[in-house]
């Protein structure tokens, strides 16, 4: 496909209280009057980025899961954003909580038919104690829709470039891959053509927010999307929002700054093919494995 559209909810959130966050959301969700394809909430969507796992988190039995099928399903479209969640282990582990539990900022990707994908963030906000209380990911995740592969992350993840980096494939073909020249950018496709953050990024640092964002879209020749929230958490930090599409050339499509905001938008794959056509600079991307 050729196009994809995406809705964008910047929002103020209910510190701590699951049952408000989902019934004010699905409000703002019934609202959209344009068609779309994906719904993209912040981080920690149904709290608030709270530290208190231990007593908030759910399962993915739990009813924000619930939630996210019922609602994928009835708009019949793909749901994301992440959540508090918990874990049991097994056996005992340096990362093991309180009760043989861990905690994660898990980001979920909800497709209409209730089948999921899951992210756990992998650059946990020590600054905030975030580390004391989830445990890291490990994994990251590229989703495949319609032709698209979208690249899902978190907030603070945005800070580290190398998690983000491209790694362009080789395009299979019928010639013999060891024959084929490296260097032929006709050969390599990227990983991925959408990036997304979902965040809870305090307006106090929104210049680099805003300075991050644009630098992943250009080093990844990629659609980036930031999906930010609104207003003071129970910490009264305040959140200017500042959610932003940003095409493959740097340039801003959208942002909405301080104000609540429900906006859609389709992406052109031809867009994005003409600017790796004509500036083929991922061929000329140094070779690296990440070791975690």
């Amino acid at each position: 496909m050729s196009h994809l559209t995406f809705t964008l909810i910047q929002t103020q959130l209910h510190w701590e209280d699951v049952t408000a966050n989902l019934q004010m959301l699905e409000q703002k969700i019934n609202s959209i009057q344009h068609l779309t394809q994906i719904i993209v909430l912040p981080e920690m969507f149904s709290t608030g980025f709270s530290m208190k796992p231990e007593t908030l988190a759910e399962d993915m039995s739990g009813p924000t899961i619930a939630w996210m099928k019922r609602i994928a399903a009835e708009k019949k479209i793909i749901l994301t954003g992440s959540v508090m969640m918990r874990e049991a282990v097994m056996a005992p582990s340096p990362s093991e909580r309180a009760g043989g539990e861990v905690f994660f900022n898990r980001l979920i990707w909800m497709l209409p038919n209730g089948q999921y994908g899951v992210y756990d963030k992998r650059h946990l906000f020590a600054y905030a104690g975030e580390h004391y209380h989830y445990t890291a990911g490990t994994k990251r995740l590229i989703a495949s829709v319609n032709g698209w592969k979208i690249n899902l992350q978190i907030c603070y993840d945005l800070r580290f470039p190398v998690w983000a980096r491209q790694t362009p494939q080789r395009i299979s073909t019928s010639l013999d891959a060891e024959s084929m020249p490296f260097d032929s950018a006709q050969e390599l496709a990227p990983e991925y053509d959408v990036l997304i953050y979902v965040a809870n990024w305090p307006e106090r640092r929104i210049h680099a927010w805003k300075t991050l964002l644009n630098a992943r879209a250009i080093e990844n020749q990629c659609y980036v999307i930031g999906v930010n929230r609104t207003g003071k958490d129970g910490n009264d930090i305040y959140h200017s929002g500042n959610s932003t599409v940003i095409d493959a050339m740097g340039d801003v499509l959208y942002e909405k700054e301080h104000e609540e905001d429900i906006h859609t938008i389709t992406l052109s794959k031809e867009k994005l093919q003409e600017v790796r056509t004509k500036l083929p600079f991922l061929k000329d991307a140094d070779d690296f494995s990440v070791l975690i």
